[in-house]
């Protein structure tokens, strides 16, 4: 019996994710992210930072937001991985996404999205089958589009602007 509940417990503990609400992450403030604010809407998840030379996309992800939020929750993954291009506290990179972009979207505290430290939640989304690619992130602002179970849908490179019409279509579309 001992020997059944072991495996059993194991079992849960290493059954993987189906979707991102099973993922515990905090916001930019250090609480737990309420994944009910997402509930029947698709969620748009981007790693971002505040040096990079992709960082206007922050107006688009805030226009984005602005004009789908009925349907879309966009979310903001600080991370520090690509060319120490986000070297700040929570504070500042919230200080900074507030009075640089006026974001009113939900920013999670900085995470790792590559390497030995990566985050489980971002583990799973470059693991994620979707149909435009697999794999590690190869830079700061890509984005990972989820359906309103919170299952990966698409996946685009940083090249790929907030009102790129490929990311529009797929928005409008689900």
């Amino acid at each position: 019996m001992k020997t059944f509940l072991s495996i059993l417990l194991f079992s849960l503990i290493m059954t993987p994710p189906k979707n991102i609400t099973q993922f515990v992450v905090n916001t930019v403030d250090g609480k737990p992210f309420n994944w009910n604010e997402t509930h029947g809407k698709l969620i748009l998840v981007v790693n971002t930072a505040s040096q990079c030379g992709h960082t206007p996309q922050y107006e688009g992800l805030e226009k984005l937001y602005e004009k789908y939020k009925d349907k879309l929750i966009v979310l903001a993954f600080p991370a520090n991985n690509f060319g120490s291009q986000e070297p700040g506290t929570n504070k500042e990179i919230a200080e900074f996404c507030s009075s640089q972009f006026g974001i009113r979207f939900p920013i999670m505290e900085k995470s790792s999205v590559k390497g030995e430290d990566i985050s489980p939640l971002f583990q799973w989304l470059t693991s994620e089958v979707n149909p435009d690619f697999t794999g590690d992130i190869k830079w700061n602002f890509e984005k990972f589009l989820l359906d309103r179970e919170g299952k990966l849908i698409r996946r685009f490179r940083t090249k790929v602007e907030p009102s790129d019409s490929t990311l529009i279509q797929a928005i409008e579309k689900n």
